[in-house]
């Protein structure tokens, strides 16, 4: 299946499947893309809805571009795209993936989203950025010195983002959700997830030797049962 292309105030898009009334938006994670496999997949899979996917700052079309990967920038952007969503479907959900679900946490939880599915979601950015410091020795003396840090990650940690992240906790996500995670995800600590559903009711769900990254042939299996059984009334 191949998506319409187009752009909602210069944020590249993809929409995905037939006309319908209802829509998931979708929103990916690091070193991903609107147009990425998770994406094509709950296209496949959610047949009576249509998917709204969207490139990040840094990511996708928008590699190269002066905008960075930030919370400020990146809640701007997922508000753009839900306030389009909101004035043209009746339905509207939400697919997020790793940090994706985090931007979502902070633009989304007084929205009107009817359900939300989360894919190795990170839902405690300080936890992470801290667990990240850690393991490549930066001190939050050092972070705030050089403003920013290279890791060798691919991910750079910047002392904007760590003080934003301390002063924005999540203390509300109404969302009925739907939470995949691998069982040999070495990113996100499976017990600040575990802690995460309990506090706001989320069904979580484990897929055996799946990582944080869903990519194997193994992985997307589990993903596409996962999404079949959770679509519910959703996907008609």
């Amino acid at each position: 299946m191949n998506p319409h292309l187009f752009q909602i105030q210069a944020i590249p898009c993809a929409l995905w499947g037939a006309e319908s009334d209802r829509v998931l938006v979708a929103v990916h994670g690091a070193q991903s893309h609107k147009e990425d496999t998770p994406f094509r997949l709950l296209a496949d899979t959610f047949r009576g809805c249509q998917i709204l996917s969207f490139d990040l700052p840094e990511h996708g079309a928008r590699q190269g571009k002066p905008t960075l990967c930030k919370p400020p920038a990146c809640v701007r952007d997922l508000t753009a795209v839900l306030d389009y969503a909101e004035d043209r479907w009746k339905h509207v959900g939400l697919f997020a993936v790793s940090m994706g679900a985090y931007f979502s946490l902070l633009a989304y939880g007084g929205r009107r989203i009817e359900r939300a599915w989360f894919l190795s979601p990170v839902v405690d950015m300080g936890a992470l950025i801290h667990s990240m410091m850690t393991w490549f020795d930066v001190t939050p003396e050092r972070l705030e010195r050089e403003g920013a840090v290279p890791t060798p990650m691919g991910q750079t940690l910047y002392w904007d983002y760590f003080c934003y992240v301390r002063d924005h906790p999540i203390r509300r996500w109404p969302i009925p959700t739907e939470i995949l995670v691998g069982e040999r995800d070495t990113l996100c600590d499976r017990a600040v997830t575990a802690a995460f559903a309990e506090r706001f009711s989320c069904r979580l769900r484990t897929a055996e030797h799946a990582e944080h990254w869903f990519h194997t042939q193994s992985d997307l299996s589990a993903l596409t049962g996962w999404l079949r059984e959770t679509g519910g009334d959703f996907i008609r």
